[in-house]
């Protein structure tokens, strides 16, 4: 089992910044890669980003390329979220979830964290 627990959410205006954090617990070991998910009011989950443990490569979603970036501490099981330029439109719940090597789908999940971006 693996345990996520986000923080740092909160309230910003548009054009600010904000970093997100994820703290994995349990067994970190298995973890393949860590992605980030937000969902807005009435709308589905999304994709956000993601990051490999080993390597530390990512992705991300279109539209938030060039304005988000994601990195890993490995030796604290960190993962972080920074996000720039931010808009109304990321104003969501963002989740932290972890993969494991051997699934090939996202089987932990943290509780979320609340993101408000004020026009």
């Amino acid at each position: 089992q693996v345990q996520l627990v986000e923080s740092g959410g909160g309230l910003v205006q548009a054009g600010g910044s904000l970093r997100l954090a994820c703290a994995a617990s349990g067994r970190t070991l298995d973890i393949y890669m860590t992605g980030w998910f937000r969902q807005a009011p009435g709308k589905e989950r999304e994709f956000v980003g993601g990051i490999k443990w080993s390597g530390g490569s990512t992705s991300y979603a279109d539209s938030v390329k060039g304005r988000f970036a994601i990195s890993r501490d490995n030796a604290k099981n960190m993962v972080y979220l920074q996000m720039s330029d931010l808009k109304p439109e990321d104003t969501a719940v963002y989740y932290c979830a972890a993969r494991p090597t051997v699934a090939l789908r996202w089987v932990y999940w943290g509780q979320g964290t609340q993101v408000t971006v004020s026009a």
